[in-house]
């Protein structure tokens, strides 16, 4: 009588673990979570399952901390089981396929940088953070061969496994070329099974390494979809299982080994994306917008960088220089550049470095360099020999990494004339063209400049033109729009309020802040968890509230904004269109006219060459007032307060108008002494206020008369100009509004709905003769909000309900 076979403990034991997992993720008689998850898995052919691991600590203790510290026998037992519940729901999608589980939550003692792992941590699972320094390429890897032999017509699987898979039992590396009888084999490439492969090197944060000591590094080994999930410079969170790799040398192995995280879940920590909003946030933006008191342009430009005393001019080139011009492609090929360059010149301590700094902090996309450590392959790109595979390849300068966003360049003028001409196309046509070493490629680089750079001698001398003090060649001055030479003028008064001003700064203190309490450095990860509570967020304050020790005993009239709310603000500004007006542009080409005659005459002196470039910098700085303003047209006061800008950034003039008796109340209350070059339009204030007034309260009322209406939508630049010119009928516009009240009243407290689920349903909704095409949607979508119904993010393609 034959013995029953033996069942492996083992095999019992995961059965087991699979059976608990299995429970857990069908909760469809409970919160159906983690089934509707999955199904929306299945439904976007994805192979991937993010789970909450506090969610397994509530349902099931035991399995959670056993994951923590056993993580590979645990996880190919929940991937099993999501296996088996997959087949269940749908059949036909799980067969011949493997599916994954990554995991989020909070990990405790198990969250950990590079330089805190340790033996104690092998086989957990563990969450790491760092920046990426390097990306391998990918490549395929082979988990199932199938080999067919034509004598005897039998076809043979092999099953490959290494030590960077869960299974750590690595199988032969033989790849077989003849069967047990020594018959050829060949090789079915078409039913062969493959998989990514990318091997990614994270570091230890620069702030977080202790001083005097290198960051330390980490090996990641990334399979299937986590491959190109972050590229170089990401500041990341990776979940994976913390395993070491024996090294075999001479035919035996040392007793020191390589360690490796196999990864099963990433999460970058960029906050250079997109910033979140919510409904309410846009309906605050939109608020501000419309609001008739004051100049909108002079409150953002004044909350920008409110530790800086003074420099109005520079703070509204820099706001110009945040929300940008409009970026055109015409029909032959030729781009015109909506990015703003400005440069900042002058004496030493005059806060230039500190202009540079807020822009780097608080712009989405940012990338600060100093002259003289940065070469012009630095900032454009170089050609590198990868050490691993010995191939050459490209590697990104600043200026291609900072693409779509601002490049803070300081100490310009210690940069050599080589290495500042490697930027002339950069400036201009905003792409980096590599011909060398067998390479031929363009790179984008899209980006605005801001420089900083001291005079020839030091400080200015003011007995020399500015052109002498400055030193640098004409082509490269010609591509900035605005350049500012910052003066350090010894005045009583004036040196009075700056040390008042400055010392109310260092006397400041942030509210809850101890007596004596040290500083704090951090030395470990900040926050121990994937992510941010969402319910402790604060509403956003459109205003700062006033404090008598920051902001001076003295009330000031005039408000400013909250650093959250200015950087959503030009966040949703800055994806406008305006378009020209015919008085913006006559005004504009009479500007332009006067600028080169007085360039020709020759009785002032100037900061920069005049010359046809700067008819496209008055055009990038109209549309950028006319940004701040919310509106979609540039008009004619847009266009007065650009060449006003210009004249000041050109020749250091302003425009003294006589003032109201309110308004020198208003200016007496100030603490800075500089003449407002906004005041310009004082004395015929009605009329160009009440065109720009009424431009932007005709948003909610009748569309207007011009003919470039229909070109001159809003936010969504990339789908708006696919709308049709005929328009949608009534009807058919009545029917998508009730289109999409069902859609945010279907769910509880829903804000939010992707504009790729509105493409796909709202057809569905009903049985029309005649169905919604995506130019008709964007079409109907845009006068919704042109009547502040709904908004549109293009960045999240998302669509919030106002």
């Amino acid at each position: 009588m034959l013995a029953a076979p033996r069942v492996d403990d083992d095999e019992l034991q995961m059965k087991e673990y699979q059976r608990e997992y299995f429970d857990f993720l069908d909760d469809g008689k409970e919160q159906s979570i983690y089934i509707n998850k999955i199904s929306d898995m299945i439904q976007q052919q994805g192979r991937r399952l993010v789970v909450n691991i506090n969610d397994l600590r509530k349902d099931k203790p035991s399995r959670a901390l056993s994951l923590m510290k056993n993580s590979s026998k645990e996880i190919i037992s929940f991937q099993r089981a999501l296996k088996e519940l997959v087949e269940q729901l749908d059949s036909e999608f799980g067969r011949d396929k493997d599916f994954y589980i990554g995991f989020e939550g909070s990990f405790g003692s198990k969250h950990v940088t590079p330089r805190s792992l340790s033996a104690r941590n092998l086989n957990n699972l563990i969450c790491l953070e760092g920046i990426v320094t390097k990306c391998s390429l990918v490549r395929p890897k082979v988990t199932k061969s199938v080999h067919y032999c034509p004598a005897t017509k039998k076809s043979m699987e092999r099953m490959y496994t290494d030590l960077t898979s869960l299974e750590a039992y690595p199988s032969s590396g033989a790849y077989p070329v003849k069967d047990e009888e020594g018959n050829p084999l060949e090789t079915e490439y078409g039913k062969c099974t493959y998989q990514n492969h990318q091997t990614v090197t994270l570091q230890e944060m620069p702030e977080k390494a202790p001083a005097g000591q290198l960051p330390r590094s980490i090996d990641i080994i990334c399979d299937n979809d986590l491959v190109d999930k972050c590229k170089p410079g990401d500041r990341v969170q990776v979940i994976g299982t913390y395993r070491c790799l024996p090294s075999k040398q001479a035919g035996f192995s040392s007793c020191t080994f390589r360690t490796i995280v196999i990864c099963n879940n990433i999460k970058c920590m960029n906050t250079d994306d997109h910033p979140t909003l919510s409904a309410s946030d846009i309906s605050k933006i939109k608020r501000f917008s419309q609001q008739k008191r004051g100049n909108i342009f002079e409150i953002l430009a004044r909350s920008l960088a409110p530790s800086i005393h003074g420099h109005e001019y520079i703070k509204k080139a820099v706001l110009c220089l945040l929300l940008g011009g409009v970026e055109k492609v015409l029909e032959n090929g030729t781009r015109l550049r909506g990015d703003i360059n400005v440069m900042l010149i002058g004496d030493p301590s005059t806060a230039k470095s500190q202009v540079l700094r807020y822009v780097l902090n608080s712009a989405p996309r940012a990338i600060a360099t100093t002259g003289r450590g940065t070469s012009g392959v630095g900032l454009t790109a170089a050609i590198t020999t990868d050490k691993d595979s010995g191939e050459r390849r490209l590697e990104a300068g600043a200026m291609v990494l900072a693409d779509r966003g601002i490049v803070c360049i300081d100490e310009f003028d210690k940069m050599s004339d080589i290495d500042r001409t490697a930027i002339h196309e950069v400036m201009e046509q905003g792409r980096v063209t590599i011909s060398k070493a067998g390479i031929h490629a363009k790179l984008n680089a899209r980006c605005s400049v801001l420089a900083a750079a001291n005079p020839v001698y030091g400080r200015y001398d003011e007995y020399k033109n500015p052109m002498d003090n400055i030193g640098m060649q004409d082509s490269l001055l010609s591509r900035f729009d605005l350049l500012f030479v910052v003066l350090d003028v010894m005045d009583p008064e004036h040196d009075a309020r700056i040390a008042e001003f400055v010392l109310r700064m260092h006397r400041y203190r942030n509210p809850g802040e101890q007596d004596g309490e040290p500083i704090r450095i951090d030395g470990d990860v900040d926050n121990l968890a994937t992510y941010e509570d969402k319910e402790e967020e604060e509403e956003m304050e459109v205003y700062v509230k006033h404090d008598n020790l920051l902001h001076g005993q003295k009330k000031n009239t005039q408000k400013l904004c909250s650093l959250q709310f200015l950087r959503k603000y030009i966040h949703v500004a800055k994806n406008m269109s305006p378009v020209l007006t015919r008085e913006a542009a006559e005004c504009i080409s009479n500007e332009y006219a006067k600028l080169r005659t007085t360039d020709n005459l020759g009785n002032k002196s100037k900061t920069l060459p005049i010359t046809a470039r700067a008819l496209e910098t008055l055009i990038r700085l109209s549309t950028a007032h006319a940004k701040a303003r919310m509106s979609k047209t540039v008009e004619r006061a847009d266009a007065e307060a650009a060449v006003e800008l210009v004249n000041f950034a050109y020749f250091k003039e302003t425009l003294k108008k006589t003032k109201r008796k309110k308004d020198r109340e208003e200016d007496e209350s100030e603490e800075d002494d500089e003449e407002d070059p906004f005041r310009f339009d004082e004395k015929d204030r009605k009329r160009p206020r009440t065109q720009t007034d009424q431009s932007e309260t005709r948003e909610t009322g009748d569309q207007e008369t011009m003919e470039t209406e229909e070109q001159n939508q809003p936010p969504p630049t990339a789908d708006t100009n696919t709308a049709t010119n005929e328009g949608v009928s009534e009807e058919k516009l009545e029917a998508f509004k009730k289109f999409i009240h069902e859609i945010f009243s279907s769910g509880h407290n829903i804000e939010q709905v992707s504009l790729d689920k509105i493409l796909e349903e709202v057809n569905l909704a009903g049985s029309r003769p005649d169905p919604f095409d995506e130019d008709e949607v964007m079409e109907c979508i845009n006068k919704m909000m042109e009547e502040n119904q709904v908004y549109l993010d293009m960045g999240t393609r998302a669509v919030f309900l106002i």
